[in-house]
């Protein structure tokens, strides 16, 4: 049987269904989806996309420093945006975020979020 572990941090927002912040299995690390929620109000931080993204990666960082890692660690990102037009946005913030060699990414342009997020980001962390 693997060692896991669930992970939970009480800087980043509640699960809102039936899932965990992130699980992990021996030394890597599966961040479950974060949308730009304030972790303190569960309210959407904004209506504006670059306030949206800043939040998700401030999530993602408190989840990755709650398994004992950080953004570095992040081997894989999915990021999934409402209008992929924002594309542009995301990488200029992700610059801000992470050096090189930058994680492993897919960019997803869906429908619809989880109470009206812009933007949701999961991944894969290796500690």
């Amino acid at each position: 049987m693997p060692n896991r572990a669930i992970i939970h941090s009480d800087h980043a927002p509640a699960a809102i269904g039936t899932y965990s912040q992130a699980v992990k299995v021996n030394n890597t690390v599966y961040l479950s989806g974060q949308i730009p929620l304030d972790p303190k109000t569960m309210m959407l931080v904004s209506d504006d996309i670059r306030d949206q993204i800043q939040q998700v990666f401030k999530n993602l960082t408190a989840v990755c420093e709650a398994a004992g890692g950080d953004l570095s660690h992040i081997v894989k990102l999915n990021i999934f945006l409402t209008d992929l037009s924002h594309f542009p946005i995301v990488n200029e913030i992700m610059s801000e975020n992470f050096q090189e060699p930058y994680p492993a990414r897919a960019a997803i342009g869906i429908s619809e979020l989880p109470k009206g997020a812009m933007v949701e980001m999961d991944g894969i962390v290796v500690i």
